[in-house]
């Protein structure tokens, strides 16, 4: 790992150091956090595709490939942020490139710029064998922690 997040907190470190369980969302893609680089702004995970993943032809289905990425782009900017923050996803762009099958997904997710309370963001998935098959570009704002929890 190129950043310590031992001194972290926060819902995000919380869930990755194990004082906080991961969403429930996340569990069920899932949800593996792999390694974060502070200097690049980057976050690498990973989610593991099972067959009740799949299309009738057994290629996991783009809807779980999206709620991938948007579980990529997003801890990229959660990484960043102070424990009293949280992070609302204004859009998210996919594009599907290649079908995948079932099995182990890799995300990597950056801060591509940040102005005061608005991040941009990107993200790409890539198969067990290392190819590319999806990416997205999202868009966040940075919120108030107590705001994420009252708009549940």
């Amino acid at each position: 790992m190129n950043d310590s997040n031992q001194a972290r907190s926060g819902p995000f470190w919380d869930g990755v150091d194990g004082r906080a369980p991961i969403p429930p969302a996340a569990a069920t893609l899932g949800f593996e956090f792999v390694d974060y680089d502070a200097t690049k702004a980057t976050i690498e995970v990973a989610f593991t595709a099972g067959r009740e993943f799949t299309n009738p032809v057994g290629n996991v289905l783009g809807a779980f490939l999206a709620a991938m990425l948007y579980d990529t782009v997003g801890p990229a900017l959660l990484a960043t942020l102070e424990p009293n923050q949280f992070q609302s996803t204004l859009e998210l762009n996919t594009s599907f490139l290649r079908p995948v099958r079932p099995g182990r997904i890799v995300g990597t997710g950056r801060v591509v710029h940040r102005a005061g309370d608005v991040a941009h963001l990107d993200g790409n998935l890539k198969d067990e064998h290392g190819t590319l098959v999806a990416t997205a570009t999202a868009t966040a704002r940075v919120i108030d922690l107590d705001q994420a929890a009252s708009s549940a």
